[in-house]
């Protein structure tokens, strides 16, 4: 297949580069400045794009097959503090950006779109969305180590599976585990729709290894097409 991956250099973006390309993949690695990327991996080529720039992301979809998004504001796999100040001086860029990707696909309407998303629209009793849920959401930051603020970048985060659910496209959406970071390739996880998906001690976690695994599977095998999935140990 040919993948091509927005956000190749953040943290879940350049595994799932790594992933693909270890399962013998073309993929095409976007960032917003790729004359700074030195690679010396075959079947790689990086390209620049800008990703609120429909027109611009209109023009490299051609020989994609699927084009799998992991757009965060800076760059959180060098600098997590100002990938968080920037979510949340603009809580509004995620659905921003999904409108751009949609309005992309409008000249491609065969090409599938898989958006790397958070865990924050998922949700926590049926009818529910932590999102929605101050108290929860809250004490879920603090234990991940971000402030009470990030609540609205995670809202943001809500809003832009909104758009997509509106999109007649061929959308996917991933929420990841809500602690996931780097660390081992397992390729052992389960698969969930809706709710969080929590291990024996209830906590909602997967590395970020295996989350690009998760990402590549339903790139080569979908299997929520215009649906939402999670992972999580």
């Amino acid at each position: 297949m040919h993948i091509g991956v927005i956000g190749a250099t953040g943290t879940i973006g350049s595994r799932v580069v790594a992933e693909a390309l270890g399962r013998g993949h073309h993929v095409t690695a976007f960032s917003r400045d790729a004359t700074r990327i030195e690679e010396a991996r075959a079947n790689v080529t990086w390209k620049s794009v800008d990703v609120l720039d429909a027109a611009g992301v209109a023009g490299v979809l051609p020989g994609l097959d699927v084009l799998i998004s992991g757009f965060q504001p800076g760059n959180g796999a060098r600098d997590i503090a100002d990938t968080v100040r920037r979510s949340i001086a603009d809580p509004t860029v995620h659905a921003t950006v999904a409108r751009a990707l949609v309005k992309a696909l409008e000249s491609h309407p065969r090409t599938r779109l898989i958006v790397i998303g958070g865990a924050g629209s998922l949700e926590i009793e049926p009818g529910l969305v932590l999102a929605d849920s101050d108290e929860r959401l809250h004490g879920i930051l603090a234990a991940l180590g971000l402030p009470e603020e990030y609540a609205a970048a995670v809202r943001g985060g809500r809003d832009a599976l909104n758009v997509l659910r509106q999109s007649n496209r061929l959308w996917t959406y991933f929420s990841p585990a809500q602690d996931i970071a780097p660390g081992e390739r397992t390729g052992r996880f389960r698969i969930g729709g809706d709710q969080p998906v929590v291990d024996a001690d209830g906590r909602s976690r997967i590395s970020a290894e295996d989350a690009a695994v998760a990402l590549v599977d339903e790139a080569e095998l979908p299997r929520f097409v215009q649906r939402r999935f999670t992972v999580g140990y």
